[in-house]
């Protein structure tokens, strides 16, 4: 297993992956605006390979986020869930509409694409998606560049370091994930 040192790796790494070719395939299917694979998933795998696994960390969801303000509907959500359930019950599917979720992001402003609410996720390593285009060519969005994840350096996102009550999320969110248990070279920065 080769390390990853630039974004044109992760993007072969992903492409080589057949499990997140597969679940990025079937987001595109769904037809929705703006769709990406975001966060766990994502950077689990990366740190796996990072750290030299030669198994996959096991997730705990997998993170499907898009962006239509014409349409916020949790219960849309749930639906598009359901159906990616029955498609492929292995997963534990998590379905947001970002045109809604700055709600849940104390003190911010409405997002005005998918890429602006990932840029807002509490970590920078967290903040990264993927999407397969029509030609099946792999899109990677990355707001805060992979330095980050390449190197497993935990931090908060700029938008996370705007106030207290972010700084909060953040700290608590890094101290549930005990990431440290799975991953031990990983960086944790608390500000």
């Amino acid at each position: 297993m080769r390390r990853l040192e630039t974004e044109k790796d992760i993007l072969a790494f992903i492409e080589n992956d057949e499990e997140l070719m597969k679940i990025l395939a079937l987001i595109r299917e769904l037809d929705l605006s703006d769709s990406w694979l975001c966060a766990g998933l994502l950077r689990s795998r990366i740190w796996d390979n990072q750290s030299g696994f030669s198994f996959k960390t096991p997730v705990h969801d997998v993170d499907v986020v898009y962006f239509d303000q014409q349409l916020i509907n949790y219960d849309y959500e749930q639906e598009i869930q359901m159906f990616l359930k029955t498609k492929e019950p292995s997963y534990n599917w998590e379905v947001k509409n970002e045109a809604r979720m700055h709600v849940h992001n104390p003190g911010s402003p409405r997002y005005i694409s998918t890429t602006d609410a990932i840029s807002k996720f509490p970590e920078t390593v967290t903040a990264i998606g993927a999407r397969l285009n029509a030609n099946d060519q792999i899109i990677l969005t990355a707001p805060h560049g992979v330095e980050d994840l390449l190197t497993l350096t935990v931090r908060p996102t700029p938008s996370a370091k705007e106030t207290e009550e972010r700084m909060k999320v953040y700290k608590k969110r890094v101290g549930q994930k005990d990431w440290g248990a799975v991953w031990p070279s990983i960086k944790l920065l608390m500000g």
